[in-house]
This record gives C-alpha cells, sequence and structure tokens, in this order.
C-alpha cells in the first residue's frame, strides 16, 4: 500500500509512518516536490499541496530510525519516497577499538559539518609550521588528515596515542611521518612527553575511566606551550546501519537526551576559561569544544 500526502499536517503523517514502519519495516508515500516550495517555510501551501524540504523527510527518517531512499520524481508536483528501518546492528565500537571491530571503518571526515568545524578549530588554534601536535585516542589516525587539509604549507610534529596497539598499527601505515605509541591517558602527566602547540582529544573525555576535568588539568598544566590551544570532541550522535543519527543517547532513554552531553562540554568550557583561554564551542554530530589562548587573536579565514 502507498500512501499519499498533500494537505495533511505534520501531526497525522509522523504518526501514520510510524504506525506501518513498525507493521512492515518500510513505507512508501507521495508528497508535494519540495523544489516548488523553495523560498517558503514548512507548512506554507505550494499549488500541489503543503511544502516541506527534503531535510524535513530526512529528519524525519532518522527519528523513526530509518533509512530515507532516494526520491523519485513522479511529475505533477508530487514526488516519492521511500523509507525503511534499519535492521539490528551492534554499535561500531561493540568489538573494541581495534582493527577486528567496525570503528575501524569510521572515517568522521566524510561527515561535511564535522570536516569543515574541524578545519575551522584546527585554523583557529594556528599552530605553527614545524609545531608538536599531540592525538589522544587517536585510533587509526584518519583525522590527522585534517591536518594538511587546514594547513596545506605546513609541517607537524605528531604524536598520537592510543592503548590499542592494532589501531596504532593502522595510524603508522597511514601516517608514516608521525609517531605513534601505545599510551593510557590516565597516566598524564608525563615528563618526558615535553609540550605540545595542540592537543587533540575527539570522542575521548566520555570514554570510561577517563576524568576529563583531571586529563584537562594535567594537559594544560604540563602539556602545553603557552601559546598552545586544545580541541575537544564530544560525540552527540550514534551508528545506525552506517548512519549517523542525531543525538547522544543515554542507556535506556528511546530518546536523545543532551543532558550529560551539555554538561560535560559545560564544566569543560567553565574550567578552561577560568585559567585563562577563549573558547569555542561548534559542530552538530561532534561537538566541538576548542580552546585557545585568551590573549591571542582569533585568525581570519578559517572556512574550510
Amino acid at each position: 500500500m502507498e500512501l499519499a500526502f498533500k494537505s495533511e499536517p505534520m501531526s497525522l503523517i509522523l504518526p501514520a509512518l510510524r504506525r506501518v514502519l513498525v507493521d512492515t519495516g518500510r513505507v512508501t508515500f507521495t508528497v508535494p516536490d519540495p523544489d516548488l516550495g523553495l523560498g517558503l517555510y514548512a507548512g506554507e501551501a505550494t499549488s500541489a499541496g503543503i511544502h516541506r524540504p527534503l531535510s524535513v523527510w530526512t529528519d524525519l527518517a532518522d527519528l523513526l530510525g530509518a533509512h530515507l531512499h532516494t526520491p523519485e520524481i513522479l511529475g505533477a508536483g508530487q514526488i516519492r519516497l521511500t523509507i525503511q528501518r534499519y535492521a539490528p546492528t551492534p554499535a561500531p565500537d561493540a568489538a573494541g577499538y581495534g582493527t577486528d571491530g567496525d570503528w575501524a571503518r569510521v572515517n568522521k571526515l566524510e561527515d561535511p559539518v564535522f570536516l569543515a568545524t574541524f578545519v575551522e578549530a584546527l585554523r583557529r588554534v594556528n599552530p605553527p609550521s614545524g609545531g608538536r601536535v599531540l592525538a589522544l585516542g587517536v585510533n587509526a589516525g584518519r583525522e590527522l588528515d585534517a591536518l594538511a587539509l587546514a594547513f596545506a604549507d605546513r609541517t607537524f610534529e605528531v604524536l598520537g596515542v592510543d592503548v590499542d596497539e592494532s589501531a596504532l598499527t593502522a595510524a603508522r601505515a597511514r601516517s608514516p611521518n608521525f609517531s605513534f605509541r601505545v599510551l593510557d591517558v590516565n597516566t598524564l602527566p608525563l615528563p618526558e612527553l615535553g609540550t605540545f602547540d595542540l592537543v587533540l582529544a575527539l570522542s575521548l573525555l566520555q570514554s570510561p575511566g577517563v576524568v576529563p576535568h583531571d586529563l584537562l588539568g594535567a594537559i594544560r598544566r604540563h602539556h602545553l606551550t603557552h601559546t598552545g590551544g586544545l580541541i575537544l570532541g564530544f560525540p552527540n550522535a550514534r551508528y545506525l546501519g552506517g548512519h549517523l543519527s542525531y543525538g547522544a543517547r543515554m542507556k535506556n532513554y528511546a530518546r536523545p537526551d543532551l543532558s550529560l552531553l551539555c554538561a560535560d562540554v559545560t564544566q569543560a568550557r567553565r574550567q578552561l576559561q577560568k585559567h585563562g583561554f577563549k573558547v569555542f564551542v561548534t559542530g552538530k554530530y561532534e561537538v566541538l569544544v576548542t580552546a585557545i589562548p585568551a590573549g591571542m587573536e582569533t585568525p581570519t579565514g578559517l572556512e574550510f
């Protein structure tokens, strides 16, 4: 059965689609072509019916834990949409963070929002050419490719650390000019590491066993140069069938709850501001907290 929606409100469409998905796992329906309503707000009328941009249907599919298939243009101002529920799959970190698990398949730089905001954050810290970069919880090191994207004319001395040797083996193969070592971040500070112009900690501070306040304190006091900055990443999504689904999840909650994310981001921001840093909060599926010394000017031309 194919459903058709023209003038129905979203308050009727959403439960109708959810019921079919629960019963069959897949639903096909027609709606007015979003291209007819460019410049209109969702809910305003077009000649074909109620306008809703394609992003509305993408969000609806995500809300229902489903994949939105490529739309079909039918003519007469209509398109056909199909959404299909994701098959139950384990989280990519269920088998650990080494090369034997699905986490090794994740490439955050393929998320355009993360790519743009991460490059902007790197340029905001603006480490000097030849400067030192410390990447905590680096895993296979894919995100380190953004250094060359942000600074095509600079080279850096990079040290990546992680607790998983198999992940670091992949990182060494990917970036042979960088250094990598097995290290538990809870052992910081380590005087032999020295100081760095940039410290990265992406999807790390909320990991089990890590105390964010203590780790940030150790980095700030012992491993940052006086002009050094930090970029901290806090996940605000989960993966469903390879797809990023927006919103931090709490155990036993059906819908995203941002309470812990907001608390962790706020705590990091306040701690860094208290100790003389200017702090920026950006991002979507991964919230980036970027900190630079308060006396430093924010560089221009940050956009990627």
